[in-house]
């Protein structure tokens, strides 16, 4: 039978920790998969949910957003892919007694894990001015509620619209279509904490805001580069495909602060030879850089592919008629690098050179070269100027819009590139703007909306009254913890679409509403027709995903049947978009996003096909570059990296191994070596020793920042681990605190919480 949830918070300040292990997967990722999963659904459910995951009948993983392969395995799901099923497939319920019985004080002085461990909501909880506890209340009164609050505004600027990454296509496309209608672009998304960065570097330099890679890509390349980036717990799919890439000759460099199991040695759990722990070494170098020094790597690199060229005779260094033919401001860039130095680069990115030349001499013996980045590029303040740096790199040899080569930025959640590419975004483009005005005969807003960080502002000064979430943990995923909650509160009134309780939901407005949705594994069926949603994953392929278990509770709403709903009552019974029919038959909006959307013509009829369809790219398609210039832009921004003052340390904030984004499935970080906590701090063992910090101590945790106001994350254990020098890691969300809301990275306006300056000091007591 299923475990039951905890009925206290599980001690989390005393840490177990041991020395990390040197591979990823193989047996212990199967046993772990899956205790945790019968202890959320039990063996036969585990049975039946684990085998429609990743299928093309089945269902999309709520987890990562990394691409199935054209013939998935039966097994097409990994460790934390189970963990994140099991949590929405769970048996365990948080109906209303459970909320009569909690209070929301007492709520909200629960971990985020312990919440989350209570199962699915069940039904519509609204939280009235000055009441004590969540009651449950019907889907008529909810969605009154909410309409009485969004017309009874001043201007619907006033209003907040979230979505997270989990949103399916139909539904992203009507809720932003819905608040457009209502007039504002207020919709904050958590592109914007993510990959912001990615989209405003590749959109000014190749054209396009994505990847341009696909999966085959993969396979053909001769090199690959894996800069900022754990795939082993956060996309630990992409391991399987690093493997194929492996056998088919390409060579791996790794670019990250701390060394990750998963890239070390991957034991394939799909292959005899991996779960017998002998799978192959993934890394064939290693580049342990410091916080922060991703830009200067790249320029040098840049530059000494130059040097080769026009030093050393290497005529096979450049690609000169790429560069002719397609590329813009070459040589403004050329005469930047050129002065690039040795101290400055080294300094920087803490490298000896003999590493970077080793680089060097992989890079030169490459045709084809792909770089793939997550978080760890995307979130300091010179993240847009480091990203551009990646592009430069690849340009010069003609590394994109060719089999094998390309930018691989990748992504967290499962559609966060498809809400994107549905219009959820704070400044749409005037032609997307321009083709809803055709499509549905309304005036759309036209001046920008807030992003995640202006919506925040905008909550604490009284600018935004309503704050509405469709998904998301948007409180735990946001900076500045205590400045997020304050500003949450001041709130007239938060909604938010959810399958299970988290943090969010117990830091309310003056008013509060939970309102329960299916979730991706669920059917989702009407007057005995089953409907289907669509995603887009990391490389920009659409796909279908069909839930195939009954619903948790038969109050639940599908996410678009919620949108449609609420935008009636808000729009009223004249409104003339057919509303009613959109969140009857999903079929019918995909033939209005076809009408509005590039890519999509067809929608219907291609999404038939297993494993859907690839959504146009130019530069990779045509090596066509839709920029303002007509071509790829090359860069020369001045090379940035983080100063640290004497006696600090450079944080960096990352997931557990038990973790997904702000969701904790479970208190171990198995590929690390710590088991029963999250309050833990990885210091190199020479400074902590330098700090007067043993290994096992405890220490306060507080960020210095500008405006001189403190910050501090009290008590996690220190752990002596071989991270890069002068840099340390900590898990979010707990170090989210700790992130100032003004630390942001230019351009994109991305939280910087991957390079805080941050002092230790010992625990009282």
């Amino acid at each position: 039978m299923p475990a039951k949830p905890p009925a206290e918070d599980p001690v989390q300040d005393a840490p177990e920790v041991s020395a990390p292990p040197a591979s990823a997967a193989g047996l212990p990722a199967v046993a772990r998969s899956l205790r945790m999963a019968h202890r959320q659904m039990g063996a036969r459910r585990t049975a039946l949910t684990l085998l429609h995951v990743n299928q093309h009948d089945g269902f999309d993983c709520p987890g990562c957003a990394w691409p199935e392969p054209d013939r998935p395995h039966t097994a097409e799901f990994c460790e934390n892919g189970v963990k994140a099923v099991a949590e929405e497939a769970t048996v365990r319920r948080a109906g209303p007694d459970f909320f009569a019985r909690h209070a929301l004080a007492d709520l909200a002085r629960r971990s985020g894990y312990w919440l989350g461990q209570q199962g699915r909501l069940a039904e519509p909880m609204y939280l009235a001015e000055g009441a004590t506890h969540y009651r449950p209340v019907s889907w008529e009164r909810a969605l009154s509620l909410v309409a009485a609050e969004l017309t009874a505004l001043d201007s619907p600027d006033q209003a907040l619209f979230y979505t997270s990454g989990r949103t399916g296509n139909e539904a992203a496309f009507l809720y932003q279509l819905f608040a457009r209608c209502f007039g504002t672009n207020n919709l904050p998304d958590c592109s914007n904490m993510c990959h912001e960065s990615s989209g405003s570097a590749l959109a000014e330099t190749l054209g396009v805001g994505k990847g341009s890679v696909l999966l085959e890509d993969l396979y053909r390349a001769d090199l690959i580069i894996v800069a900022g980036q754990n795939p082993g717990t956060n996309h630990p799919r992409m391991l399987t495909a690093l493997e194929r890439a492996k056998a088919a000759g390409a060579r791996i460099i790794t670019v990250n602060p701390l060394p990750e199991a998963g890239l070390r040695r991957f034991n394939n759990p799909q292959t005899a030879r991996g779960l017998a722990g002998r799978g192959p070494e993934l890394t064939d170098l290693f580049l342990q850089i410091r916080i922060g020094g991703d830009q200067a790597l790249f320029r040098m690199l840049g530059a000494l592919l130059l040097r080769a060229a026009e030093q050393d005779g290497r005529t096979d260094a450049l690609d000169h008629d790429f560069l002719t033919r397609h590329t813009h401001g070459f040589e403004q860039y050329a005469e930047a690098a050129r002065a690039t130095g040795w101290a400055e680069t080294l300094a920087a990115t803490g490298l000896a050179r003999e590493d970077i030349e080793a680089a060097l001499r992989m890079v030169l013996d490459a045709r084809s070269v792909i770089v793939c980045w997550a978080m760890g590029l995307t979130q300091h303040k010179h993240s847009v100027p480091t990203i551009r740096e990646v592009v430069n790199f690849l340009l010069l040899r003609g590394n994109v819009g060719r089999p094998g080569a390309g930018v691989c930025p990748v992504r967290g959640h499962s559609n966060v590139q498809g809400d994107r590419t549905m219009g959820i975004t704070e400044r749409p483009a005037p032609a997307f703007l321009d083709a809803l005005e055709k499509e549905f005969g309304f005036a759309p807003p036209r001046a920008p909306g807030l992003d995640t960080v202006g919506s925040i502002r905008a909550l604490r000064d009284g600018r935004a009254r309503v704050f509405f979430a469709l998904g998301g943990n948007f409180v735990s995923a946001a900076p500045d913890t205590e400045v997020t909650e304050d500003a949450m509160r001041r709130a007239r009134l938060t909604v938010h679409v959810s399958t299970k309780l988290n943090r969010s939901h117990v830091v309310p407005g003056a008013r509060a509403l939970i309102l329960p949705a299916l979730g991706r594994t669920e059917r989702d069926e009407r007057d005995g027709t089953e409907r289907f949603v669509t995603v887009e994953d990391s490389m920009g392929m659409v796909h279908a995903s069909r839930g195939r278990l009954a619903p948790a509770s038969p109050s639940l709403l599908s996410e678009v049947e919620i949108v449609c709903r609420l935008a009636r009552r808000v729009l009223g019974p004249d409104h003339p978009l057919p509303w009613e029919e959109f969140a009857r038959d999903y079929a019918a909006v995909r033939d209005r996003i076809a009408r509005v959307v590039p890519g999509f013509e067809d929608f219907n009829e291609r999404i038939t096909r297993p494993g859907g369809f690839a959504l146009p790219h130019a530069p990779r398609d045509e090596r066509r570059f839709p920029t303002a210039t007509g071509k790829a832009n090359f860069t020369a921004a001045p090379v940035e990296h983080p100063r640290v003052p004497e006696g600090r340390l450079l944080l960096q904030t990352l997931r557990s191994h038990d973790q997904f984004n702000t969701t904790v499935y479970g208190l171990d970080d198995r590929y690390r070596g710590v088991r029963g906590g999250r309050r833990v701090v990885f210091v190199h063992p020479e400074d902590a020793r330098r700090l007067g910090l043993a290994d096992g101590c405890y220490a306060d945790i507080s960020s210095e920042w500008e405006d001189g106001r403190e910050r501090t994350a009290p008590g996690f254990r220190v752990i002596h681990y071989p991270t890069a020098r002068g840099c340390a890691a900590a898990y979010y969300p707990e170090t989210n605190v700790l992130v100032p809301l003004d630390a942001t990275a230019d351009i994109s306006n991305t939280p910087a919480s991957k390079s805080l300056v941050v002092r230790l000091t010992p625990a009282a007591g």
